[in-house]
C-alpha cells in the first residue's frame, strides 16, 4: 500500500511523465514469476494421442464367442483404441519435443497443439519406458521457439517454481498452457521400480498443482529455466486424478542424458544377457552351504563365451548380492539392475560365495535380443 501512495505522489509531482498512474501500477504487477511464464509459455505444447492397446481374453468367457466358428480354443487378444492427452516442451528450433513416454507409447497418432493455434502431426524419435522419457518431433518451414534447459543439480528447497502444461485438455480451449505456482518441496526422492515397470529415481517434489494432462510438461524456475519434466502425482486415494499438492518431476539433468541418446539412437539399449543359468537357494541348500541366514541364487550353468564366463564365474557359485543389494530371486536381480538405470555395456558388481569365501566380481551386461539377465 505504501508503494501505491509513493507512485501516486510521483505522478502528482511529475504530471508530464509519459506513464500514467495506472500504467505505473500495472508495471508493478510484473515480477520474476510472470516474466518466466511469458518466456517459456510459447515453447509448451498440448499433446493429444490415439493409443492402440491390446487386451487378452479367454473365448470361453466371451458371451459373443461361438466355438463352432473357431477351431482353436486358446487365449485371444482384443485390440482397441483409447484417447490420451499430455504436455510437452519444445527443446530445439527444429521441433524436437520432450515429454513422458507414458503419454505417447503405443501411439497410432500424435497431434501437437502450439500456442499460435497451429496443430502438427508428430513422430516418435525415441522413448525410454524405464525412465518414462520420450522425444518426439514436429515439422515446419519456420523455426520453433524453444525452452532453455537449466541445471537440476543446482536447486534449493523452497525456491519458487511453475508447472506449465495441458491439464484436462485446457490447452486446446485457450491455446496457451495453464500455469500453477509452488516451490521445490523436496529433492532426490527414490521410488524404485513401480508396478508399471517404470523407475523413478532422484525425483523432484513440488506443491505446484499438477493434474491429468500435465504429464510431460515443464517445471521451470523464476529464471525461465526448465528444471524438470512433470510426471506423476500422489492423490491419497485409489484414483489417479486430483492434485493434493504432492507432485513429482524428473530432473532435467536426467532428462538431458536420456534425450541425447534417444536423438542419436532412437532408444536406450537395455536388452542384455549374461549367459548365467541360476536356481533359487532353498532351505536344504542353505544348510549344505552353511548360509542358513542368507538368500541367494546358485549358478547351475554358464553359456560359453558369455559375459558370465568372461567374468570368471563358476558353476556352483552363489550370488548373494547385486550392487550391494541382497537378492533372493532372479526378479530381484532385474529390479536392482533396473533401479540402477543400467544399460548394455554397463557393469554390475556381484557378491559371490565360493567355497566359503566371499568374492566381488564385475559382470558386464552384454547386448542380446532376449530381455533379461537370466534365461
Amino acid at each position: 500500500m505504501i508503494k501505491i501512495y509513493i507512485l501516486f505522489f510521483i505522478c502528482l509531482l511529475f504530471p508530464s511523465d509519459k506513464l500514467s498512474f495506472n500504467e505505473q501500477i500495472g508495471m508493478g504487477r510484473h515480477n520474476a514469476i510472470t516474466n518466466a511464464i511469458d518466456l517459456v509459455s510459447p515453447t509448451v505444447v498440448g499433446i493429444n494421442v490415439t493409443q492402440v492397446k491390446k487386451q487378452s481374453f479367454d473365448p470361453f468367457f466371451n458371451p459373443f464367442f461361438d466355438p463352432f466358428f473357431d477351431s482353436f480354443f486358446k487365449e485371444k487378444q482384443r485390440t482397441y483404441k483409447i484417447k490420451n492427452l499430455g504436455s510437452g516442451v519444445i527443446v530445439s528450433s527444429d521441433g524436437y519435443i520432450v515429454t513422458n513416454s507414458h503419454v505417447v507409447e503405443d501411439a497410432s497418432e500424435i497431434i501437437v497443439s502450439s500456442v499460435n493455434g497451429e496443430t502438427y502431426e508428430a513422430i516418435i524419435v525415441g522413448l525410454d519406458a524405464l525412465t518414462d522419457i520420450a522425444l518426439i518431433k514436429i515439422e515446419s518451414i519456420d523455426d520453433f521457439p524453444y525452452a532453455y534447459l537449466g541445471n537440476s543439480d543446482n536447486l534449493i528447497v523452497g525456491e519458487w517454481v511453475v508447472a506449465l502444461g495441458n491439464p484436462l485438455g485446457l490447452f486446446d480451449i485457450s491455446n496457451q498452457p495453464t500455469a500453477t505456482i509452488g516451490i521445490v518441496s523436496g529433492m532426490g526422492l527414490d521410488f524404485g521400480q513401480k508396478e508399471s515397470g517404470k523407475v523413478y529415481q532422484n525425483m523432484l517434489q513440488t506443491d505446484a498443482s499438477i493434474n491429468s494432462g500435465n504429464s510431460g510438461g515443464p517445471l521451470i524456475n523464476v529464471l525461465g529455466d526448465v528444471i524438470g519434466i512433470n510426471t506423476f502425482i500422489m492423490t491419497n486415494s485409489n484414483y489417479h486424478e486430483g492434485s493434493i499438492g504432492i507432485g513429482f518431476a524428473i530432473p532435467i539433468n536426467t532428462v538431458q542424458s536420456i534425450v541425447s541418446e534417444l536423438k542419436k539412437y532412437g532408444k536406450i539399449e537395455r536388452d542384455f544377457i549374461t549367459g548365467l543359468h541360476v536356481q533359487k537357494v532353498d532351505r536344504n541348500m542353505q544348510k549344505i552351504l552353511k548360509i542358513e541366514n542368507k538368500t541367494g541364487l546358485i549358478i547351475t550353468d554358464i553359456d560359453k563365451d558369455s559375459s558370465g564366463e568372461k567374468a570368471g564365474l563358476l558353476i556352483g557359485d552363489v550370488i548373494l548380492t547385486v550392487n550391494k543389494s541382497t537378492i533372493g530371486s532372479a526378479s530381484d536381480v532385474i529390479r536392482v539392475i533396473n533401479e540402477g538405470l543400467h544399460k548394455v555395456g554397463d557393469f554390475i558388481t556381484l557378491g559371490i560365495l565360493r567355497k566359503e569365501q566371499t568374492l566381488h566380481i564385475q559382470l558386464e551386461l552384454m547386448g542380446n535380443k532376449k530381455n533379461g539377465i537370466f534365461y
